[in-house]
């Protein structure tokens, strides 16, 4: 049976690999786990825990030279000297910009998995360390803001007069983005966001913020997920715009990074100059050199004009039990990913898209940087429209043609009414009117509330049946017919809306969840 070594961090690092509740998951899949003593005290994990759900408490040598090692952080040269000959390691490894730890492990045999190198797929989100990571560091930028701001984040009127709400400004749309726009919205904010996609522009609006547009000729779509290089006329509108909001919101954060680049700068030091005192910036780029001048990585400042600059680092980190469970959560669905047969045997398989991407050295051999993965992910109507352009012309009608039979409809409805024995007319202007307004009326509905307007569908179809039902007795076979019919079809949309609306509700009533998995 192999075992799993979860080792204990560097010294300023609060986030364990693996908690109590993801080594029972590993044992699950056949592995024997061990830990560190002491390697999860700084996230609330005490080593009782874990030996409550199964892991061996170890000493450091003992961990380490197990056959799989788990950590956060990429190893020290000591570290990587402590490994067994043949081990494999994984961890958050920053192949890409830290080429010295990928040197350090091609030795003796070792294998090295890089979490936080997981490509962005649909089937590898549940292994998404940085979304899972950024997603803790935004809801936390709003928290160290509000600590520092010393004010009311929602507007209140009070005997004592009227508190106006905090402006944010959130600098980037990502997964840190978003969390930031909602936690804020959510404390009552009022929020606004810039992003170079125009596509996240819904995401914004979806949690309670409004999205600022930077209008150019340019198209700022993205084919990967991650935001891109912009151009010059980009950054001259972008740079308005922030320093239009500077002046005006009291809290910025930014989250803007460029994978494999230096964060592009936002925010200038005299667009911070012109910022109301006691006003708060989160730098959330500042490890990679920072989106605000005059921010520094890991450090408090304040400007003389008393501008509050955060450059904290370890965002995630001060939230450690949520971060140890999230990251330890994504390891496991890597490990279950490299152990098919659940028998304790961890397997590469280079055939695997998802494998060969966190793989950045196998046994003792460099196999990084990895071939490109093909995603796309720009926004279905830009590829919708590709594909258009090639597709034959969709046959169209005319506005005269439209007009003409609009006219034909409107004279057969005035002689219908003026010829037709009583009480047709009647009947007819109302079947006519009815078919106009539930056209428009359906027509002008978003198709994420089709599913609540199937209510009043039903509603509509069950006084069609109760009216057919009347008319069915009638003696005119013809009339008899055509109440049937109407039965038939109103039926079929009753039943249909229900059993709709049943497999919706299910999604979101306790249980579901399992009842999928034994599926």
């Amino acid at each position: 049976m192999t075992r799993i070594g979860i080792v204990a961090e560097q010294p300023g690092e609060t986030r364990v690999a693996a908690t109590p509740t993801t080594v029972q998951k590993l044992h699950a899949l056949g592995y024997e786990t061990v830990i560190e003593s002491g390697a999860g005290a700084a996230s609330s994990f005490p080593d009782g825990a874990y030996a409550a759900a199964g892991t061996v408490v170890v000493g450091r040598e003992e961990a380490w030279a197990c056959e799989v090692v788990l950590k956060l952080n990429p190893p020290t040269p000591r570290e990587v000297d402590l490994l067994a000959d043949g081990a494999t390691i994984v961890g958050m490894l920053s192949p890409a910009l830290r080429p010295e730890v990928r040197e350090s492990l091609q030795t003796r045999g070792i294998t090295a998995l890089a979490l936080d190198a997981v490509p962005r797929i649909s089937r590898a989100q549940s292994m998404d360390v940085l979304s899972s990571m950024a997603n803790i560091s935004g809801y936390r930028a709003v928290v160290e803001a509000a600590h520092e701001f010393g004010r009311f984040f929602t507007g209140q009127v009070t005997a004592a007069g009227k508190v106006p709400p905090a402006k944010v400004l959130v600098a980037g749309a990502g997964v840190a983005g978003l969390a930031a726009i909602g936690a804020a919205s959510s404390l009552g904010a009022i929020v606004r966001a810039t992003d170079p996609r125009p596509e996240v522009a819904d995401q914004v609006r979806s949690i309670g913020g409004e999205y600022l547009p930077v209008e150019v000729a340019e198209q700022m779509a993205s084919s990967d997920g991650y935001a891109k290089a912009t151009s010059e006329a980009y950054d001259r509108r972008a740079a308005e715009i922030y320093s239009e909001q500077a002046a005006d919101v009291d809290i910025i954060i930014t989250t803007a990074l460029i994978p494999g680049r230096p964060a592009p700068r936002l925010i200038t030091a005299a667009d911070v100059a012109t910022m109301k005192p006691g006003s708060v910036i989160v730098d959330m780029a500042a490890a990679q050199g920072g989106n605000v001048e005059g921010s520094v990585a890991g450090v408090r400042t304040v400007t003389a004009g008393g501008v509050i600059i955060l450059g904290y680092t370890d965002l995630a980190g001060r939230l450690p039990a949520q971060a140890s469970q999230l990251y330890g959560t994504n390891l496991v669905n890597l490990i279950k990913l490299l152990t098919p047969g659940k028998d304790g045997q961890l397997t590469l398989d280079f055939d695997d898209v998802v494998q060969r991407s966190v793989t950045v050295v196998r046994d003792g051999e460099s196999t990084w940087p990895p071939p490109p993965v093909q995603v796309s992910a720009v926004p279905q109507a830009t590829t919708d429209a590709v594909a258009t352009a090639s597709a034959p012309a969709k046959r169209t009608v005319s506005r005269t043609t439209r007009n003409t039979l609009i006219g034909v409809g409107l004279a057969a409805l005035f002689a219908v009414c003026a010829l037709a024995p009583a009480p047709l007319p009647q009947h007819v202007t109302v079947l006519m009117l009815s078919v106009v307004v539930g056209f428009y009326v359906i027509g002008k509905v978003a198709h994420a509330l089709h599913t609540p307007l199937m209510s009043v569908t039903n509603a509509i179809s069950g006084i069609i049946i109760v009216g057919a039902l009347v008319q069915i007795t009638t003696p005119d076979l013809t009339v008899q017919i055509l109440a049937a019919i109407a039965v038939l079809l109103a039926s079929i949309n009753i039943f249909g809306g229900f059993a709709v609306t049943r497999r919706m509700l299910a999604m979101f009533s306790k249980g579901s969840d399992q009842k999928g998995a034994q599926r």
